[in-house]
């Protein structure tokens, strides 16, 4: 299932792409996870955090397509290997694109090309959550509490 989303947010490209990729962002403040990539295209990509294995289970990862600093990042997206048993057949591309618009940032994240049957319907919901706290993230220095 294709997904589009778009969001402004009051901060500049650089801001922004620092909350989704370093250790304190985004993923951290929501999941706990961090991301750990050489950034390198072809490279693997993990977000590493707590889960069914412990402290540092993987609970997504992939390989980096497309690294732009503070422009591009897009990855291909497997659930980590302790959630579905067939873990290496779901997949889909995830790319994160960012653009000045004034004194604001465009952010528009894709996720496309999903196998057949990956079995994530639709969660869209989850992508909702992430980027309503990314923009809450960068324009306050707080994430939304959903507690």
């Amino acid at each position: 299932m294709d997904q589009k989303f778009i969001f402004y947010i009051a901060g500049s490209p650089k801001q922004v792409w620092e909350a989704i990729l370093l250790p304190e962002g985004v993923f951290k403040k929501m999941y706990g996870a961090v991301i750990k990539s050489t950034f390198k295209i072809g490279q693997r990509i993990e977000f590493i955090g707590p889960g069914p294995d412990g402290p540092e289970t993987v609970q997504i990862y992939g390989r980096v397509l497309k690294f732009e600093p503070n422009k591009v990042l897009s990855y291909t997206d497997h659930p980590g290997p302790s959630y579905y048993p067939n873990h290496a057949e779901l997949e889909s591309r995830v790319t994160f694109t960012l653009e000045p618009v004034g004194k604001t940032s465009k952010l528009t994240l894709v996720e496309d090309q999903s196998s057949a049957g990956d079995g994530e319907e639709d969660q869209s919901w989850l992508w909702w959550l992430i980027l309503s706290n990314l923009k809450t993230l960068v324009e306050t220095g707080k994430t939304l509490d959903f507690s």
